[in-house]
C-alpha cells in the first residue's frame, strides 16, 4: 500500500459513511406495507466498533431516511446520524464544525456521484469497489470489497493499522 494513504489513514479522526451502496450493497426491499428493509454485514458493524472504541469518531450521511438506518446506527453506537441529505455536503459542514476538525482529519466512504462534493474535501476519500466509475476516479482509496459485503471494514482496518492499533483490536500480539 501507499505510504501516501496510511499517512492520510493515520491522521483520521473522523470516518463518515455513506449508507445505501457503502454500508448495504444498495439493494432496497420494499414490504406491501410501505416497510423499508436493508441488510448490514455483521463484520463492517464490528469494524466500526473498533473504530469507536479506539477513539475515531463516527458518522452516516444519507440521502434517504429509514428507522433501520436509525436503529442499525445506534446499535453500533454511533453518535452522528444524518438522513435525509439529498446535498451532503451541509451536513458535512456543520459535522467538522461540531467536532473542531478540519478536513484532513476526516474520512468519507461514498460509492456514487452524490458522494463527490464530500469526497472532494476530506482527507481520505475511499471508494467502495463496486462504485460508479466516477467516485472510483476521484478516491484516494478504493477497497477491494463491494459496498456491503465488507468494503467498510477494510477501510477500519486501514484506519487501525495505519495508527498503530488494530493489532490490539483484533487481540494479536503486535
Amino acid at each position: 500500500m501507499l505510504q501516501a494513504i496510511r499517512d492520510r489513514a493515520a491522521a483520521i479522526r473522523l470516518v463518515i459513511f455513506d449508507v445505501d451502496g457503502v454500508l448495504t450493497d444498495g439493494t432496497l426491499f420494499l414490504g406491501d406495507d410501505g416497510q423499508e428493509y436493508k441488510a448490514f454485514h455483521s463484520r463492517d458493524g464490528h469494524g466500526m466498533v473498533m473504530l469507536r472504541q479506539s477513539g475515531i469518531a463516527l458518522a452516516v450521511i444519507t440521502g434517504r431516511t429509514s428507522r433501520v438506518v436509525s436503529l442499525r446506527m445506534e446499535g453500533l453506537g454511533v453518535q452522528h446520524i444524518y438522513q435525509g441529505q439529498r446535498e451532503k455536503l451541509p451536513a458535512y459542514e456543520e459535522l467538522k464544525g461540531r467536532l473542531a476538525l478540519d478536513d484532513s482529519q476526516i474520512a468519507y466512504v461514498g460509492d456514487d456521484v452524490v458522494d463527490l462534493p464530500v469526497m472532494r474535501r476530506v482527507g481520505l476519500a475511499v471508494a467502495v469497489a463496486d462504485a460508479h466509475p466516477q467516485v472510483l476516479a476521484e478516491a484516494h482509496w478504493r477497497t477491494s470489497l463491494p459496498g456491503g459485503r465488507g468494503a467498510a471494514r477494510e477501510l477500519c482496518e486501514l484506519i487501525l493499522d495505519a495508527q498503530g492499533r488494530l493489532a490490539d483490536c483484533l487481540g494479536a500480539a503486535p
